[in-house]
C-alpha cells in the first residue's frame, strides 16, 4: 500500500508537465498563424519571410507600425471613416493626406485637428505645408469648401457636425426635407429639430455659431468671421473653431473615439462589451503617449489578438 502511495506521488507531476507542454510544431503554426493575422490587419498584406519564421510575432508590432505598408492602410481608413465618400479631387481629402504625415512623423493624434498645419495643392502635388494659422486639415481651404453646406445664410452645420463627428465620434442623421419644411433657423427651432440643433451638447446651431460663415459658393466662395459672440458649450465658453476643437480634443469622448477608431482598424468592428477591459486598455495606452500607433499597439500586443 506504501508503494501504491508513492508511485501516485511520483506519476502526477509527470501528467501535470506533460499536459503543460506544447509540441514545438503546434507552437510553430500557432506562431504562423499569429504572423498572419497581425500583418493582414496592420498592413493587408501577407507576412514576409521573417515575420512568418518569427517565434513571436507580437514583438514585432512596433516595427510593423512604423512602415509605410501600415501608414498607407491606416490613412486610407481614415479618411474613409472621416468621410461620407471620396472627394472629387485628392486635395478634398485632407484627413488621408494629414494621417499619413501625422502617422509617418510619429506626432500626437491630436495634430490631426489643432496641429499647425494645411493641406493643399502646389505645382500640382497636394502636401502637408506648416501654417502658423492652420488647425490640422479643419482649415484647410479645400475642405472647408467641401464642407461648407448649403443653409441658406451661410451657417456651416454641415462643418460643425463632421467636427464633432470626426473628433468624437458622434453619428446623427439628418432629416430628409420635404416641400413646406422651414429648414431656416427659425424652423430649426421647432421641437422636431431643436434636440439636435439648439438643446443637446452637441447643439449643431450653437455649434455653428463660433465658425466662419459661408459666403457665396463654388469656386468664388469665402469665408466671413462669426457674429454671434461667445457661446457657452461643452462646460466652457467658446468664441471660435480653435477653442472649439481644443475643447473637444481635450474631452474623454476623444480618447474613447480614438480607441473606437482603433478598434475599427484592428477587428474590423465595434467592440463588444466582454472586450471592456481591453478597451480600457487600450485608451490607458493611448493617454501615455497620445499617438493613435500606441492605441493600435495596446490591442496587437494583447494576448488575445492571437488567440
Amino acid at each position: 500500500m506504501h508503494r501504491l502511495i508513492t508511485l501516485l506521488v511520483v506519476l502526477l507531476p509527470l501528467i501535470s508537465l506533460g499536459q503543460a507542454t506544447t509540441p514545438p510544431a503546434a507552437a510553430a503554426l500557432d506562431a504562423s498563424r499569429c504572423a498572419v493575422k497581425l500583418s493582414v490587419a496592420l498592413t493587408g498584406r501577407s507576412p514576409d519571410a521573417a515575420l512568418l519564421a518569427s517565434s513571436n510575432p507580437q514583438s514585432q508590432v512596433d516595427a510593423l507600425l512604423q512602415g509605410t505598408a501600415f501608414i498607407e492602410r491606416f490613412s486610407r481608413f481614415v479618411n474613409a471613416r472621416f468621410n461620407d465618400e471620396p472627394g472629387a479631387t485628392s486635395v478634398e481629402d485632407a484627413t488621408y493626406h494629414l494621417a499619413r504625415h501625422v502617422m509617418t512623423n510619429r506626432l500626437p493624434w491630436s495634430d490631426m485637428f489643432l496641429g499647425s498645419f494645411r493641406v493643399e495643392t502646389a505645382n500640382n502635388t497636394v502636401s502637408v505645408v506648416s501654417d502658423a494659422d492652420g488647425l490640422g486639415y479643419l482649415r484647410s481651404p479645400a475642405w472647408l469648401k467641401r464642407y461648407a453646406g448649403n443653409e441658406e445664410q451661410g451657417v456651416k452645420l454641415s462643418t460643425a457636425y463632421r467636427i464633432l463627428n470626426n473628433t468624437t465620434g458622434i453619428t446623427l442623421t439628418a432629416a430628409v426635407v420635404v416641400p413646406g419644411l422651414d429648414t431656416s433657423a427659425t424652423g430649426r427651432r421647432n421641437a422636431a429639430c431643436a434636440g439636435c440643433h439648439y438643446d443637446s451638447w452637441f447643439a449643431l446651431d450653437k455649434i455653428s455659431s463660433v465658425l466662419t460663415r459661408r459666403v457665396g459658393t463654388g469656386a468664388n466662395m469665402t469665408f466671413a468671421a462669426p457674429t454671434a459672440g461667445p457661446q457657452q458649450l461643452l462646460g466652457t465658453t467658446i468664441s471660435n473653431d480653435k477653442e472649439l476643437v481644443t475643447a473637444l480634443v481635450n474631452s474623454p469622448d476623444f480618447d474613447f473615439n480614438v480607441c473606437r477608431v482603433a478598434f475599427g482598424f484592428v477587428y474590423g468592428r465595434k467592440e463588444l462589451a466582454c472586450e471592456g477591459p481591453l478597451f480600457d486598455k487600450c485608451v490607458d495606452a493611448f493617454r501615455a503617449e497620445r499617438t493613435m500607433q500606441s492605441a493600435i499597439a495596446a490591442l496587437t500586443k494583447d494576448s488575445s489578438f492571437c488567440r
